[in-house]
C-alpha cells in the first residue's frame, strides 16, 4: 500500500461550499461511505461528499464523525477545525470480512473436498450467503415499491430481475461447481502437503524435504532478427 494512501483530507470546499473527502485507500472509501459519504467517481478521481439536503450541523456531524472513524483506524486526517475532534471510537470489523475467509480458505485448500465444504457456506440453500443475498435484494425492491417516486417501480423490478436473473445464474453455477468438487476427492497437485521428510534414497544430502524442485521457465524465444533496409 502506497504511504500516501493513508493521508485524508474532509474540508468544506471553498467553491461549491460541499463537504468534501479526497485521498485514501478503498478501506478508507469503505469507512467513508459507512459513516454517510456519497462516492463521486471520476474518470482521473474518485472523492466523497456528504449527501445533498443535509443542514450545516448534520453536515458536520458526520464530517466529525468520519474523521474520528479513519484516524481510529491510523489514517492521517487533515481536516477544517469545525470537524476536527479527539474521539477514536473503537473498530468493529464490517460483515464483508466474515465472507472474505471463504476465499481465504480456497486459496489455503489442498483438496476438493476441502473446497466443496467452503463453497457449501455460499451455495446452501436456506442460509447460504448467496440466499442471504437474495433476500437483501428482494427486500430492497419491496422497499422501492412504496416509496413513491415515478422511478421507484422501475428500480424495484430491476433489483427483481437481478435476484431472480443474473444472482440465480450465479447461484446455480456455484452449485454445480460445488457438487462437482464433492465428487471428485482429489488432492490438488500443485498444493500438497510437505511432510517434511527426505526419503532413503534422495540425492542431495541437504534437503529438508522430498517436495520437488518448483518447474523450470522456458525462456522466451529472442525476437526474430529485423532485416537490414535495402539501400536504394
Amino acid at each position: 500500500m502506497a504511504h500516501a494512501d493513508r493521508f485524508l483530507s474532509i474540508r468544506r470546499d471553498p467553491y461549491s461550499d460541499e463537504v468534501l473527502a479526497r485521498g485514501g485507500d478503498p478501506e478508507a472509501h469503505s469507512l467513508l461511505q459507512r459513516t454517510g459519504f456519497v462516492p463521486v467517481v471520476r474518470a482521473h478521481e474518485t472523492y466523497h461528499r456528504v449527501p445533498t439536503n443535509l443542514a450545516e450541523h448534520d453536515e458536520a456531524r458526520l464530517a466529525t464523525k468520519a474523521v474520528a472513524r479513519l484516524r481510529s483506524t491510523s489514517y492521517h486526517v487533515d481536516c477544517d477545525k469545525d470537524f476536527d475532534t479527539d474521539d477514536r471510537p473503537t473498530h468493529h470489523l464490517p460483515l464483508g470480512t466474515s465472507v472474505a475467509h471463504i476465499a481465504e480458505s480456497i486459496r489455503e485448500a489442498t483438496t476438493t473436498d476441502e473446497v466443496a465444504d467452503t463453497l457449501a457456506e455460499l451455495t446452501a440453500p436456506h442460509d447460504g450467503v448467496l440466499a442471504a443475498l437474495d433476500d437483501v435484494l428482494v427486500a430492497l425492491a419491496e422497499f422501492h415499491e412504496g416509496l413513491g417516486d415515478a422511478a421507484d417501480p422501475h428500480i424495484a423490478r430491476r433489483l427483481r430481475y437481478l435476484a431472480d436473473e443474473r444472482l440465480g445464474v450465479i447461484r446455480s453455477d456455484l452449485s454445480h461447481t460445488r457438487n462437482d468438487l464433492a465428487d471428485r476427492h482429489v488432492p490438488h497437485p500443485g498444493r500438497s502437503i510437505c511432510t517434511e521428510q527426505v526419503p532413503a534414497n534422495e540425492r542431495e544430502r541437504s534437503a529438508v524435504c522430498a517436495c520437488p524442485p518448483p518447474p523450470r521457465t522456458v525462456p522466451a524465444p529472442p525476437p526474430p532478427p529485423v532485416a537490414a533496409a535495402m539501400r536504394r
